[in-house]
């Protein structure tokens, strides 16, 4: 079954290329229909059952990939007059599921690793970090009054 996805949230499916030195994977280029621009590059680790959430920018376009481990993304869109308002979507991307999530500005998102063992995020935002402003704006991750979530695993 198809998720209905957030309006603006693009995936990719990503593949890995192997030959008998190892292997690669394309992650992001920018003749993708759906490249916003390079600000920067960076890695987030993250240790097994940690929550890296809520945040969003007003400005930034965020492009995640796990290269390692296995996360669970997830997407909260809180934008006004978004057709998608409300809508929350889950991701589980990493090892298991190669994948690059596009995410707009304006959307909450956070995840957590879901694996045993440490996690690696690369995330190429469209802007760069502007250190002295940044375009970061967060919500507790367990405790807020706007997005309904529960982070915990759901067993059955």
């Amino acid at each position: 079954m198809a998720i209905q996805l957030i309006e603006g949230v693009r995936v990719k499916n990503l593949r890995l290329i192997p030959d008998d030195r190892g292997f690669l994977m394309e992650m992001l280029r920018r003749d993708d229909p759906d490249f916003k621009g390079f600000g920067q590059t960076y890695l987030s680790c993250t240790y097994p059952g940690v929550v890296k959430a809520w945040h969003f920018h007003k400005q930034q376009w965020d492009a995640f990939v796990c290269v390692s481990g296995m996360i669970k993304l997830v997407v909260f869109d809180s934008r006004e007059g978004s057709p998608t308002r409300g809508k929350l979507n889950e991701f589980f991307i990493g090892d298991q599921n190669r994948q690059l999530v596009h995410i707009p500005p304006g959307c909450y998102h956070g995840w957590k690793n879901i694996g045993t063992e440490l996690s690696y995020v690369v995330n190429v935002p469209s802007e760069p970090y502007h250190y002295e402003s940044p375009d970061e704006y967060r919500l507790d991750p367990h405790k807020n009054d706007l997005i309904p979530y529960d982070w915990s695993r759901k067993d059955g």
